[in-house]
C-alpha cells in the first residue's frame, strides 16, 4: 500500500515541502478487479453528508458506494473546476446517472467551469461505453479528456480535485479504498500540481478521439 499518499489529518495548514503521511490500513492484496459497472435500473446515489471547504476530518471508505457517495458530493458542490486522474474511468466509482448528472449540472453552470479528465488507459472505456465519455461529446468545450502520456512517469493511483479545497484519493489501482478529504488547500494544491504536469505531456488518443467526434 502507498502509505505516503495518505494524510495524517484534514486540517488547513501551511503547505509544507513533503505532506506528512500515516499508515493506511489493507485488508490485504488482491488481483486488480474492478467491480461490475452500475446498470442503468442500479439504485440512485446519494451523497456523502459533508460539506466541501468545510468539513476538516479525513473520511476513509473501502466499499464502492461509499466511495462513489464522496465522489458525488464532492461534484454537486464544486463550483468552478474538477479534476479526475484516473485509470480507466473507474465504471465502478464514475459509471452512474447520479455522477453523470452531477457532472452535467457543474458544466452547465458557468461556461467558465471546467472539468479535465487523465486517463492511463482509455480502452475500456471506449469498448464499454461510459457516461462520462457521452457528457464529452454533449459538452466537448467544457469537459476535455487526455491520456497520460506513457513516457511521463505517472503514479499509479487515482484521485479525483474538487475546486482547491477536495481530494478523494485510492491509493491503489483496481481497489475501492480510499480517503476523502473535503477541506485540504495543501494537499490539494499538491496534487493540482501533478495533474497540471501530467496534463501539460499528454496526448490524444486515436480511438478516444474517434469516439468523442
Amino acid at each position: 500500500m502507498n502509505d505516503e499518499n495518505v494524510p495524517s489529518e484534514a486540517t488547513e495548514r501551511p503547505e509544507p515541502v513533503e505532506l506528512p503521511a500515516i499508515e493506511f490500513q489493507s485488508p490485504g492484496r488482491f488481483a486488480v478487479h474492478n467491480p461490475s459497472s452500475p446498470g442503468p435500473d442500479s439504485p440512485r446515489a446519494e451523497p456523502a453528508p459533508f460539506i466541501l471547504g468545510a468539513h476538516l476530518a479525513l473520511e476513509r471508505f473501502s466499499l464502492p458506494e461509499h466511495g462513489r457517495a464522496h465522489a458525488l458530493a464532492m461534484l454537486q458542490q464544486a463550483q468552478r473546476s474538477l479534476c479526475i486522474y484516473s485509470h480507466d474511468l473507474e465504471p465502478w466509482l464514475y459509471h452512474h446517472s447520479s455522477i453523470q448528472d452531477a457532472c452535467t449540472r457543474f458544466l452547465l453552470a458557468s461556461p467558465r467551469n471546467q472539468l479535465r479528465i487523465l486517463l492511463r488507459d482509455p480502452s475500456r472505456a471506449v469498448k464499454e461505453g461510459h457516461r462520462l465519455l457521452g457528457l464529452a461529446r454533449r459538452l466537448p468545450s467544457n469537459l476535455q479528456i487526455r491520456k497520460l502520456h506513457p513516457d511521463y512517469p505517472n503514479e499509479a493511483l487515482v484521485f479525483l480535485l474538487a475546486d482547491d479545497r477536495g481530494v478523494l484519493l485510492l491509493p491503489e489501482i483496481g481497489q475501492t479504498s480510499g480517503y476523502a478529504l473535503y477541506q485540504d488547500p495543501g494537499r490539494n494544491r499538491q496534487r493540482r500540481a501533478q495533474f497540471d504536469q501530467a496534463w501539460d505531456t499528454s496526448i490524444t488518443d486515436a480511438d478516444l478521439r474517434s469516439f468523442l467526434l
